[in-house]
């Protein structure tokens, strides 16, 4: 044999060699099960809540400020303090209102002296008139006509002149009336009993009207803690499954590890819009959020407004149903079995294949699972209920027992039918790790 056949024998044996070296790696390969977390199909207790966070809130809370302007001479309460309605907090200093009702109160005695005066006139002017038309129709000659006319005039003018002066007199007790009020205003009262929450004026300040700006007008504000609320703001696609008096479960900050009873007492009707940005800080859209208003069964000693805290509002529970674990549950387009025909083309199951529109394809995907039989997976459609915190109610599709392939997340989003799969050796027969 020559040189070269040899090198040609050489190098074939060679390359069989190492083809069967591929083929062989690539059958052990292919054999290799992927290992996943399987957990199988049984009844639990499920319970579907929404979360939300917001703050605490009495829920009578008053904010005081003053119909008047004035120097505050006096505060009878500090920020903390518990008040009963009528007791005094702030006084505002009184001078100048004194003052004012004392000049009214002399206009007003100015006008009933006139009244009286008008009223007497109108009296004599009457007799007079009187006198005047019995002499005419006694006897026209011993009067003249227009004396009597004269004396007629002279009642309808002091008539009108006391009019005017009751008028004067009622408007210048309206006058005083008000100055009184408004004296009255510069000693400022608790409209209820609770906790002074807030105070936000100090002696020697200058008290003024919030007309324009409620914060600009504030001196303090009052709430009664016997019933107290939690704020929170739910998401549009959540307050739908929201009803009053579900149950709820509150934790404030300010009282870690611990957590209070509560009922939903009132959802708002209109939703409160709030910006949401892109990472760049762009506004793109808007967040919908509505109040939902949240009554503590017991509060806390020593809770106060504008805690910060989270509900956890119960919005649906099930007893001993068959579940799947949320991560179990994936999209995937529904193979539709021989024989059938395509839901509202009337194309049967081999016939050519076509571009499918967003909307079929839509129309072609189904939630399901990854049902395991004998080491293999299959893609297997299933209908959900409510949502625990870690399963999902299977209504229809799966029987208890059924294995399926939990995790982990990576697994379920890549895995095809047929795939060979193992439980993890560091997961229990639970599905668990």
């Amino acid at each position: 044999m020559s040189r070269r056949a040899k090198w040609t024998l050489g190098l074939t044996i060679l390359v069989v060699v190492f083809g069967g070296f591929i083929a062989l790696s690539a059958a052990k390969k292919g054999s290799r099960a992927t290992e996943v977390r399987l957990e199988p199909v049984v009844a639990r207790d499920l319970v579907a809540t929404v979360t939300s966070s917001g703050r605490i809130e009495a829920k009578t809370k008053v904010d005081i400020s003053s119909d008047i302007t004035g120097r505050i001479t006096r505060i009878g309460v500090k920020e903390g303090d518990l008040v009963q309605k009528g007791q005094f907090l702030i006084q505002i200093d009184p001078a100048q209102y004194l003052s004012i009702v004392s000049r009214l109160e002399g206009q007003v005695a100015s006008a009933e002296a006139g009244l009286a005066q008008a009223r007497t006139n109108r009296d004599q002017t009457k007799r007079s008139r009187d006198r005047s038309v019995d002499i005419q129709k006694a006897n026209p000659e011993l009067i003249a006509r227009e004396t009597v006319e004269q004396a007629i005039q002279a009642y309808d003018v002091a008539e009108a002149n006391l009019r005017s002066a009751q008028a004067g007199v009622d408007q210048a007790r309206a006058a005083l009336s008000e100055a009184r009020s408004n004296l009255g205003k510069t000693r400022l009262e608790s409209p209820i009993a609770g906790r002074v929450v807030r105070l936000a004026v100090e002696e020697g300040e200058v008290a003024v009207p919030g007309t324009f700006s409620r914060e600009t007008g504030l001196l303090m504000t009052i709430a009664d803690l016997s019933v107290v609320l939690a704020k929170v703001q739910v998401d549009e696609t959540d307050v739908v499954r929201l009803q009053l008096n579900d149950s709820v479960s509150v934790s404030i900050d300010a009282f870690p590890d611990t957590s209070f009873a509560g009922r939903v007492t009132k959802i708002s009707q209109s939703a409160q819009l709030g910006q949401t940005g892109t990472a760049s800080g762009g506004s793109t859209d808007r967040a919908v959020d509505f109040t939902v208003e949240v009554t503590l069964d017991r509060p806390p000693e020593g809770i106060r407004p504008d805690l910060s805290a989270t509900a956890r509002i119960v919005t649906d529970t099930r007893k001993q149903v068959l579940s799947v674990p949320i991560i179990a549950l994936t999209v995937r387009e529904h193979e539709t079995v021989p024989n059938e025909v395509t839901k509202g083309t009337g194309t049967p199951i081999g016939a050519p294949a076509t571009a499918l529109t967003a909307a079929q394809r839509k129309e072609k995907e189904k939630e399901g699972v990854f049902l395991v039989k004998n080491g293999m997976v299959m893609f297997h459609p299933v209908k959900v209920g409510i949502t625990g915190e870690e399963h999902f109610e299977v209504l229809e599709g799966l029987s208890a027992g059924d294995t399926v392939v939990a995790g982990p997340y990576q697994a379920v989003r890549d895995m095809k039918d047929s795939t060979k799969v193992r439980q993890q050796r560091d997961v229990k027969a639970t599905g668990k790790p």
